[in-house]
């Protein structure tokens, strides 16, 4: 099977740094989002990081205008026809993404491959919701997604192995490295890195160290170019909040329990750097 146009589903950060890495590769992207205003501001937000490649000199003034005009605008979920592969990048409920894969399940062609940036959520669950389960799959891109190298493939259960090695092709084609891992709450990535965060959270809970010092402590000790509360809050308070929940859930052990002041945190807004506070203030 050969991918030639990819939809984008969501415009927000992640689904528009995927969008402009699939159009950099050369692909035909419509970038869809339910109103017109986010969908522009996903392009505007694409065509500011495009400029500042051009004024760094990573990029010709040239390829910036054909990478831009590979990109589409899209407020109909009917452009799903004219797919090869549907990247989904909603919010992290699995409500909203089961309701979305009914949909785009109607609308894309048989041959089309559906996949989920999901961070956390069951694959094989949301594969369920559609009569293409085979040809559904995880696509777990880092944030931020023009420089993160890595993409996590989920196989689902029935996953087929021609889905896999189309999706790994693609992943290599957008210039990311693929790395395979199976359907598990959190996958690999976020089984790891939430619960230290978590621990994180606790630690500055039980008033063992400000924040400043858990976050220096882990870059200057342990290497990590980004201490665990500052990539808190760019990650969103409120995600990281869901995809504990996620983990307690799925594995039944309190060993994943959110802590009790992240909860505080997402209840009073304090979102992270999305909502100008988290562990830190953001003007």
């Amino acid at each position: 099977m050969n991918v030639k146009t990819i939809m984008v589903i969501g415009a927000g950060q992640m689904g528009s740094g995927i969008a402009q890495v699939c159009a950099m590769a050369n692909y035909k992207v419509f970038l869809h989002d339910l109103k017109e205003e986010f969908v522009q501001k996903g392009l505007d937000s694409i065509s500011r990081q495009l400029s500042r490649q051009v004024e760094k000199g990573r990029m010709a003034a040239e390829e910036r205008e054909a990478v831009l005009e590979r990109l589409h605008p899209s407020t109909s979920i009917q452009n799903a026809a004219d797919a090869d592969l549907v990247i989904e990048a909603v919010v992290e409920n699995m409500d909203v993404k089961t309701q979305m894969f009914k949909m785009l399940d109607e609308m894309a062609p048989e041959h089309a491959i559906l996949a989920s940036n999901t961070s956390s959520l069951p694959i094989t669950e949301i594969a369920a919701v559609t009569k293409r389960p085979e040809r559904v799959i995880g696509m777990h891109f880092m944030n931020p997604v023009p420089v993160m190298k890595l993409v996590e493939i989920i196989r689902g259960l029935q996953t087929s192995d021609e889905v896999y090695n189309v999706i790994e092709t693609v992943t290599k084609q957008v210039g990311k490295v693929p790395v395979e891992v199976n359907d598990f709450p959190g996958f690999i990535s976020n089984r790891i890195l939430m619960p230290m965060i978590n621990e994180a959270i606790f630690a500055l809970y039980e008033g063992v160290a400000e924040p400043e010092a858990i976050d220096e402590i882990m870059k200057l000790g342990m290497n990590h170019p980004m201490g665990p509360l500052t990539l808190a809050d760019f990650i969103g308070l409120d995600t990281c909040l869901y995809i504990m929940e996620t983990l307690q859930e799925g594995f039944g052990d309190d060993k994943y329990r959110p802590c009790p002041l992240l909860r505080k945190y997402v209840k009073a807004g304090w979102l992270g750097k999305k909502s100008g506070k988290g562990f830190y203030t953001y003007s």
